[in-house]
């Protein structure tokens, strides 16, 4: 029997690249893993009272199903931390809870792209936001972000993309891969666009208080007329990775979402509702102590730091200072490879370290590059890119 052609066109690049690690693994090699980014595989350690929240509603909560859109407690919560963090004018019956951010990425995607439909994505970009797009039919247009000028996006470029096709908008700021953050300046330009064409914008914000240079600005806050879908979480920030919640906000002030909002609530309907005890849980998260945060930004500032320099340092080598989330994007002289994916592959084989081939992300803007993670201590980093060096020096 043939499986579906749209499921096996699937490319997620950060996932696939783990089964030749793993192959490794299954031999007794020890792989050092700087392709996924999960705090909680390294030092980062999920809150002690976020945990004990969770004991606790697991003993207090019925462990049913609840309502498809999350429990109103949460979804109260969350737009108390948009009203305050973001200046956003939502109430809870604006924001929805989803499996992680993964399944509102889907779920809008699926409930607002018709075949042909085109969807500006940053190039490069999470692949999860090219490839749902291509599996609803429609068309992923990759904007140029500037590498010269730490990512930021070329309004110009965006400006020549838009077409009578053109439905919406992505936006990752913070952004994955590259780090980078993007300017209040950067950010007006882009919604004015926004307004001026009838599309709505997806601003995915999932690392919105990992920064550690400059400061996160929500586009929903830059352009407070423009109907938006904010998305956001609890993996990164909160260190809750395995729990999978997240949530989309809309920010919709003249009504021009309302089909969409329907056909994304009646998907929610459809997979009955997000984890009962967790949503419970993660209140904690959001009104309990928040200290942790200012260390995890801490590490990251000397771990991004020490990436960005010690890269920089290998020859054929070369990439820009992330300032925002745990990811670094470096450009690669393909001297002896025919692609990042083949470099990324020798480099596992030889080095056995693991990061992403760059045209995973995006094959025009991506590509001569990998993603790494500088989640990992600083003495585990410097033992990778030593190999990297090394193995630079024998291409």
């Amino acid at each position: 029997m043939r499986a579906a052609q749209r499921a096996l066109d699937i490319d997620y690049a950060i996932r696939e690249v783990t089964v030749p690690a793993r192959e490794l693994e299954s031999k007794g090699i020890k792989v050092i893993k700087l392709n996924i980014g999960d705090p909680n595989k390294w030092d980062f350690r999920t809150p002690e009272h976020i945990r004990a929240a969770l004991c606790r509603a697991v003993e207090e909560c019925d462990n049913g199903y609840t309502q498809e859109e999350g429990i109103t407690e949460l979804r109260e919560a969350l737009a108390e931390k948009e009203r305050k963090q973001n200046g956003i004018k939502i109430t809870e019956q604006d924001v929805y809870i989803t499996n992680g951010v993964s399944e509102s990425i889907l779920d809008l995607v699926a409930s607002s792209v018709e075949k042909g439909e085109e969807v500006l994505v940053p190039g490069p970009c999470y692949p999860s936001y090219i490839e749902y797009i291509r599996y609803f039919g429609g068309v992923p247009i990759p904007y140029r972000t500037d590498e010269s000028n730490g990512w930021q996006p070329d309004v110009d470029d965006i400006r020549k993309k838009i077409t009578d096709r053109t439905k919406a908008m992505v936006i990752i700021n913070p952004n994955n891969p590259t780090g980078a953050t993007y300017s209040r300046k950067t950010l007006k330009q882009i919604t004015d666009l926004v307004g001026e064409n009838d599309m709505f914008l997806i601003s995915d914000e999932i690392y919105d208080l990992m920064t550690f240079e400059g400061e996160h600005y929500s586009p929903a806050t830059v352009a407070p007329d423009i109907p938006v879908v904010l998305l956001n979480g609890f993996s990164k920030v909160d260190l809750l990775p395995g729990w999978r919640l997240g949530y989309s906000a809309f920010r919709d002030p003249n009504g021009q979402l309302t089909e969409i909002r329907e056909g994304f609530v009646k998907q929610l309907r459809l997979r009955l509702c997000a984890n009962y005890p967790c949503q419970l849980a993660v209140i904690q998260a959001l009104r309990g102590p928040q200290e942790y945060m200012k260390e995890t930004r801490e590490k990251l500032r000397e771990r991004g730091s020490f990436a960005y320099k010690r890269l920089n340092e290998i020859e054929g080598i070369s990439t820009t200072k992330p300032k925002g989330a745990f990811y670094i994007f470096p450009k690669v002289e393909l001297t002896r490879w025919k692609s990042d994916k083949e470099f990324v592959l020798d480099f596992l084989k030889e080095k056995h370290v693991l990061v992403v081939n760059g045209s995973g992300f995006d094959k025009t803007y991506g590509a001569g590059h990998f993603r790494s993670v500088f989640l990992p201590p600083v003495e585990i980093l410097e033992d990778a890119f030593d190999r990297l060096d090394d193995f630079m020096r024998k291409a």
